[in-house]
């Protein structure tokens, strides 16, 4: 099952219980596509096994667990996220998140535009700063961190060191930390062991709290690039996030270097056009790409001056605008920019 998901491209598996079997689907492209159904005592050894690979409590079906392995398959490392929701009548839902170790995507191929990935380039050039990815939860923040941070250590030769819950893919290049709560090592206390490291960048898988968000400003302040996500809705959204958290604006103004909000869209099938499911024999191997609203400079600075109160005139290009032109270019179908505008109405 795995070795088939793999070689389909999915991205996960899924588990779903029903009355009286277990219907297994895979994510393609960002679409459920139903893969077999299997009896329920088959799919609950199948499920025990995987908990069992991946350290969790076997027999534990009454909480949410969640755990992790890795597997060789086809002569490529990859990893698997396991992830269980009990349910009714004790059973559990089970999604596997495959992650493959070995293929590193360039940021040329992740933007849908070139434009946009020569600017994210030119931002990692800067000495010492803070640089923000925000989006919702399956944008590809962490894709996008991980093409840039190891552009960084391969091209540019600097010492990058990672901070991350969990660490999703494994490189040599890089020094990665894994969060360990239980170890005493939080995002906080990882930061600060990370300073005295002598890193030259530093990514942080994400600002949660206040304290983490004091530590990053701090290591940008004191000549050290660091990179990082948050949940907000727009790129403005990160510099009022920063201020709901407790950040001064004079520190904001003198480490934030710019803000990159990001969204996946789906690529028109060359061959279906509209609503393909990814069961073609397209052979297009770019099926998504990330648009990207870069917000830096004096744009920036005019938000910031937004964000003190003051009164404050910027232009760039929004994610609606560059969704808008991917639709009118012909590379992205026009549910994708629906999909935005419902989101914007709420």
């Amino acid at each position: 099952m795995i070795r088939e998901a793999f070689a389909s491209d999915a991205t996960d598996i899924h588990f779903i219980p029903r009355t009286k079997d277990y219907l297994i689907q895979f994510r393609k492209i960002g679409v459920l596509v139903p893969y077999q159904t299997i009896e329920q005592d088959q799919a609950e050894r199948v499920i025990a096994h995987l908990k069992f690979m991946a350290s969790m409590d076997i027999g534990e079906k009454r909480k949410p667990q969640s755990g992790s392995f890795n597997l060789t398959i086809r002569n490529s490392p990859i990893s698997l996220r396991i992830s269980t929701l009990p349910t009714t009548h004790l059973k559990e839902s089970l999604v596997i998140r495959i992650l493959p170790q070995k293929y590193q995507i360039p940021i040329e191929q992740l933007s849908l535009y070139p434009s946009s990935a020569k600017k994210l380039l030119a931002l990692l050039m800067y000495s010492h700063g803070l640089l923000i990815f925000t989006g919702p939860t399956g944008s590809g923040k962490t894709t996008t961190l991980y093409s840039l941070v190891h552009h960084c250590s391969v091209e540019l030769n600097r010492n990058v060191i990672t901070l991350e819950d969990p660490v999703e893919k494994q490189y040599e290049d890089l020094v990665q930390i894994q969060v360990n709560e239980k170890a005493g090592i939080t995002y906080s206390t990882g930061l600060k062991a990370i300073l005295r490291h002598d890193p030259d960048i530093i990514m942080v898988g994400e600002i949660r709290d206040k304290e983490t968000a004091e530590i990053a400003i701090r290591a940008a302040l004191t000549g050290h690039l660091v990179l990082t996500t948050m949940h907000t809705k727009d790129a403005r959204g990160a510099v009022y996030r920063l201020m709901e958290l407790g950040i001064q604006w004079h520190e904001i103004q003198q480490t934030l270097i710019g803000v990159s909000a990001q969204r996946l869209l789906k690529l028109l099938c060359p061959v279906c056009r509209i609503g393909c499911k990814g069961i073609c024999y397209c052979d297009e191997s770019v099926t998504r790409a990330s648009v990207y609203e870069i917000v830096t400079g004096s744009a920036l600075a005019n938000v910031l001056k937004e964000a003190k109160g003051e009164e404050a005139i910027y232009h760039y290009q929004t994610l609606q605008s560059l969704i808008n032109k991917g639709v009118a270019l012909g590379f992205v179908e026009e549910s994708e920019y629906k999909k935005w505008i419902y989101e914007e109405k709420g």
